[in-house]
């Protein structure tokens, strides 16, 4: 526990300005009568919220032994925290640091490195065992400093337990740190509360409880408090109970604790999200395998190489010097360096486009995603109620534009601008919801329900926000699930002696008090003819997933004036519905997973292009009778997912990656935090995210904006493809070095490279001419490439092929070099520096080659990657102080050159290049000619094949 308080310190200090000090706990003694309250309360953890919610609070409060008026007394507190604990999450004790670091070494491509730099070491060549080992220690330490900043999720969900509560003990109203709740504790709610543990409701009035980043609901739920407001399964429908973490929007209540800690529904998702670990991504897969094929294949090699020797009767040391040599020159430990600067480079641009990334890898995994599960509320709607068409009661229809809690937008009506009371239907139904409405907007900001928001908005849009400080309100009924609707009496300033009410909510109950229909300034008889016309504006309004709000007024409770109806909404983002055909059409697929209805999710996905007719929608409640192989057989055909809890989300992604699927998850909310982390990335809202969500997730979206996993996707796809070519140059250069000195040793030739030299190649192959590969800027014609299939290796045929070709040109223009300057059958430094000058322009041609694998360096630009241009001049500086400067020729062992030589290495290396553009030109005329005879379209050549 003692991690625990220090988190949880952490996350008080803020808000109350002190540290609290944790106090040992005395021995009590009870009485029998304490121990059997102990042990009744010891006995609710065996119910479960459902339980709970189904028993009357009386049974509650005698099943844990509690006092509604009184509470619980502090030795009865002490004991049950004996019990339960305190109300925070205990998260896991962590394994040392230390141990943390030194398990990165586990990798096969670091142990294989580790293995190479002692080699060297043993053998005297120690500039090549530090070189090594520098590389190492960078990528451990990289590593290690990414994976420990990104476990951050538990400590974000301990700092989401409430500061403080209002609690009754001892018969006293007490105000204290919300930890010290137990079981039986008697909790005050009041507006603006966060809810300090799951609660049994006993007092309820015009509660309504803000749980949208818990069940996904935009809309607050009223409570209640007894057993009949429980209808049906799941927690969206258990009115009963305040859970924790929840935000109480308007009235007050009194509840039972009935969880703490763990043991409340928050709870559940904070151990859902204990037990699930983070999946390795694609590159992370793909390098590995790479790193076991190499070392497989180098030492099978080196292997057969010191056989040979040994059997041609060479020393064994000198042999053992030459594999060493092969396996320095085979063993590309300059691999996860390029990895993680590739990585990091993508990270860096990301953040400039709004996205911030809080682990490497997962940029190129966005390459790989090729499902997306999109929660609703606030990541593809605005979570923000919005009134967007008016019906009145002499049918008249005004459009009104706008969005969100301020004065921008209008109201249209007959194609003319309402202002207010140009329109005397329209702001008769503008009278009546802002008198029927407890909800203030201060410097656009919402006081109240989103509900009655949307209604004050729509008012101040036709400047008739005051028309209720003319009337004294006298009496208010609250909105419930019996009435279904809100009423009021008020009186006006102008004749207070005249009474007049006012009442909102669901059609059916409002018009069954209705007599009279309000026309252009008359009131006139409504008959069964007009309430059939009502009900049918309310049901084409319903399909178009708006909620139907019903206004009436009159001076007789039971024979009001109907005036009309109002629809709402929570409106899509902004350039929503083209980022969504955008992505679409790269060959991803989106899948809205929400909690809300079935008739406002269709509505709601139908406006953003997932769902038409003939497509098929899945409830929470069908996933429960479904088991995961009947789950993984349609779930391809779903493209949204309706009343849904946390686990259903969790169950989704699940099945979606069992079937093989890269999934990526966005949301705001605490009921996202699971599926967030379970999926191969999480990717949450930075504005409206909660901070569980955040920390959960693998990338944070800024500004919200959907349209940044698009940039997301383009920078994986094209950093996959930079990873790539910085692979086949690495590959074909070792090969060609692997390949020159078999050859040589097979053939029985002097080593055409000596150690040193060796060394330098080895340098060049993995520092910065090679590394700038990996910055190269990405191609925007990757986005219309479908994803990537995370289960394909690295290495392609394709890319085999290329490799092998180029390879090949280099040993063979490297030794027919060496053989030309052999022909006195004497080796002298300048055959030696022929050949290696040849093997190093070889390189620098090669690494030109492999900036694209499908594209001709004339059409990316000589220019357009200026860190390969200055790695490149850089090489090519050092080559010739190897070569001239004298200290170098003496540790290298070479002499100057000619320029007539410089020009004759020149033509015969650019050999390498000019057949791989030749290859790129004969691909490229291939794959178009082949997509224009199936009457296919191509974006890009051989890279993406």
């Amino acid at each position: 526990m003692e991690i625990v308080n220090k988190i949880m310190l952490k996350s008080y200090v803020k808000s109350i300005g002190r540290i609290l000090f944790r106090n040992r706990e005395t021995t009590l003694t009870v009485s029998s009568k304490e121990e059997e309250k102990a042990n009744s309360a010891v006995m609710m953890r065996n119910l479960t919220m459902a339980e709970v919610s189904c028993l009357s609070y009386h049974d509650i409060a005698s099943q844990l032994g509690t006092d509604l008026q009184s509470g619980l007394t502090d030795i009865e507190v002490s004991r049950r925290r004996k019990n339960h604990g305190y109300n925070e999450f205990e998260i896991s004790g962590d394994e040392p640091l230390w141990k943390k670091y030194l398990g990165q070494f586990k990798e096969p491509l670091i142990l294989l490195l580790l293995a190479s730099a002692c080699v060297s070491a043993i053998m005297g060549q120690f500039d090549d065992a530090v070189s090594i080992t520098v590389a190492i220690i960078i990528v451990v330490t990289v590593a290690f400093v990414q994976e420990y900043r990104s476990e951050k999720s538990l400590e974000a969900l301990s700092k989401l337990v409430p500061p403080k509560c209002h609690c009754v003990r001892n018969g006293k109203l007490e105000t204290f740190l919300a930890r010290q709740l137990v079981p039986g504790d008697i909790v005050y709610l009041s507006i603006g509360d966060r809810v300090p543990g799951d609660l049994r409701l006993f007092e309820a009035y015009d509660l309504s409880i803000d749980e949208s980043s818990f069940t996904g609901e935009p809309e607050p739920v009223s409570k209640m408090n007894d057993v009949s407001a429980v209808k049906q399964k799941g927690i969206t429908h258990r009115n009963n109970i305040a859970f924790m973490g929840t935000l109480v929007r308007c009235g007050n209540g009194k509840g039972i604790v009935v969880g703490t800690g763990e043991n409340s529904e928050f709870g559940e998702v904070f151990k859902m999200m204990q037990a699930e670990e983070a999946p390795k991504t694609p590159l992370q897969i793909s390098m590995g395998e790479l790193g076991k094929q190499l070392s497989f294949y180098s030492f099978c090699i080196i292997g057969v190489i010191m056989f040979l020797g040994w059997l041609q009767g060479r020393r064994l040391l000198d042999m053992f010097t030459i594999g060493v040599s092969l396996a320095v020159a085979a063993i590309p430990e300059g691999l996860p360096i390029v990895v993680t600067v590739t990585l990091a480079i993508g990270v860096m641009r990301m953040a400039t486009r709004k996205a911030i990334v809080k682990k490497l890898p997962i940029v190129e995994t966005l390459g790989c995603v090729d499902v997306i599960c999109s929660d609703k509320t606030g990541t593809l709607t605005k979570n923000e109620m919005t009134v967007t068409q008016m019906i009145t009661a002499d049918c008249q229809l005004a459009e009104v534009t706008g969005v969100g809690y301020d004065a921008s937008g209008e109201v249209i009506c007959n194609r003319e601008v309402v202002r207010d009371g140009s329109n005397p239907s329209v702001a008769k139904v503008m009278e009546v919801a802002v008198i029927c409405n407890n909800a203030q907007i201060v410097k656009g900001v919402l006081q109240g329900q989103p509900t009655e928001g949307a209604l004050l908005a729509c008012a101040i849009k036709m400047n008739m926000e005051s028309v209720r400080n003319d009337f004294i309100r006298l009496h208010e009924w609250p909105f419930n699930s019996d009435t279904k609707y809100m009423k009021v009496k008020v009186a006006p300033k102008r004749n207070l002696s005249e009474e007049v009410f006012y009442v909102k909510g669901a059609l059916d109950q409002v018009l069954s008090l209705c007599r009279y229909f309000y026309s252009s300034g008359l009131v006139l008889p409504q008959t069964q003819k007009q309430e059939q016309l009502f009900h049918q504006h309310a049901a084409h309004m319903g399909t178009a997933g708006l909620r139907v709000l019903a206004l009436a007024y009159g001076n007789s409770e039971t024979a009001l004036t109907f005036v009309g109806m109002v629809g709402i909404i929570d409106p899509p983002r902004d350039g929503i519905r083209e980022a969504i055909t955008t992505l679409l059409s790269t060959g991803a697929t989106l899948k809205m997973v929400t909690g809300d209805a079935e008739e406002t999710a269709l509505a709601i996905a139908s406006r953003l292009g997932l769902y038409a007719s003939g497509a098929k929608a899945l409830s929470g409640e069908q996933i429960d009778q479904m088991d995961v192989g009947q789950l993984e057989k349609v779930i391809d055909h779903i493209c949204v997912f309706y009343r849904v809890s946390p686990r259903h989300k969790l169950t989704i992604v699940k099945a979606l990656q069992n079937i093989g699927h890269v999934v990526g998850m966005t949301g705001d909310g605490v009921n996202d935090a699971v599926a967030l982390k379970s999926a191969d990335i999480g990717i949450a809202m930075g504005r409206t995210g909660t901070d569980v969500s955040k920390e959960a997730a693998d990338m944070i979206l800024v500004d919200d904006n959907f349209e940044t996993i698009l940039s997301a996707i383009e920078e994986g796809k094209g950093i996959f493809y930079n990873i790539r070519n910085f692979v086949r140059f690495q590959l074909s250069m070792s090969i060609a070095a692997l390949t020159l000195i078999t050859l040589s040793t097979v053939m029985k030739l002097p080593n055409p490279l000596n150690a040193m030299q060796i060394l330098w190649i080895n340098i060049i192959m993995d520092g910065p001419p090679a590394q700038s590969l990996g910055v190269e800027p990405v191609d925007h014609d990757v986005i219309r490439q479908p994803p990537r299939k995370s289960k394909d290796s690295i290495l392609t045929r394709h890319l085999i092929s290329n490799v092998i070709i180029s390879a090949a040109i280099i040993v063979t223009g490297t030794l027919w070099i060496f053989w030309k300057e052999l022909a006195d059958e004497k080796i002298t430094k300048r055959d030696t520096t022929m050949t290696f000058t040849c093997f190093v322009f070889f390189g620098m041609f090669n690494a030109l080659s492999c900036r694209s694998q499908g594209k001709s360096v004339f059409k990316i630009g000589f220019f357009t990657n200026r860190m390969f241009l200055v790695a490149v001049s850089g090489s090519l500086i050092g080559q010739l102080l190897v070569i001239y400067f004298p200290p170098l020729q003496k540790v290298f062992q070479t002499e100057g050159l000619y320029f007539m030589d410089f020009v004759f290495l020149i033509f015969l290396t650019s050999s390498v290049f000019i057949v791989a553009e030749i290859r790129k030109a004969v691909e490229t005329f291939w794959t178009r000619r082949r997509n224009a005879t199936e009457g296919q379209h191509t974006y890009f050549g051989a890279d993406y094949i």
